[in-house]
């Protein structure tokens, strides 16, 4: 279910318990500023989810609140990740939803890194 990206940051959605190892995930990468694992339903043959450390709702709260070099780690994240899954030379996709019409539906700032074959289309028409 979409969430309102407007709202205060909730310690007990699914990504804040994951950063806590309260639920298990098949991490990729972790460093001080975000961590990498596999997502539970994969749209993609590779479908990796980028998460900060900090509590963030969405991008738009990340890049209002975060410091600079939380944003620099953690788009510094991301990359390494596609490059650490050969993701670069083939091409890949990032995808982060901010709010109800994106879709959004949990309240902690995520970026979908998809790849492994052709993703076609942007958006479906």
């Amino acid at each position: 279910m979409p969430i309102d990206a407007t709202q205060p940051y909730d310690p007990s959605n699914i990504f804040a318990r994951v950063l806590r190892d309260e639920i298990p995930s098949r991490r990729v990468y972790e460093d001080e500023w975000a961590i990498a694992f596999h997502d539970i339903a994969p749209q993609a043959p590779t479908h990796i989810l980028v998460i900060p450390r900090g509590a963030y709702v969405s991008w738009d709260d990340f890049s209002t609140r975060a410091s600079a070099e939380e944003i620099a780690g953690f788009v510094r994240a991301i990359g390494t990740v596609a490059r650490t899954h050969g993701l670069v030379e083939p091409g890949y996709r990032l995808l982060a939803n901010t709010g109800p019409d994106s879709g959004q539906e949990v309240p902690h700032l995520h970026v979908h890194l998809f790849g492994g074959a052709p993703l076609g289309p942007m958006l479906a028409r």
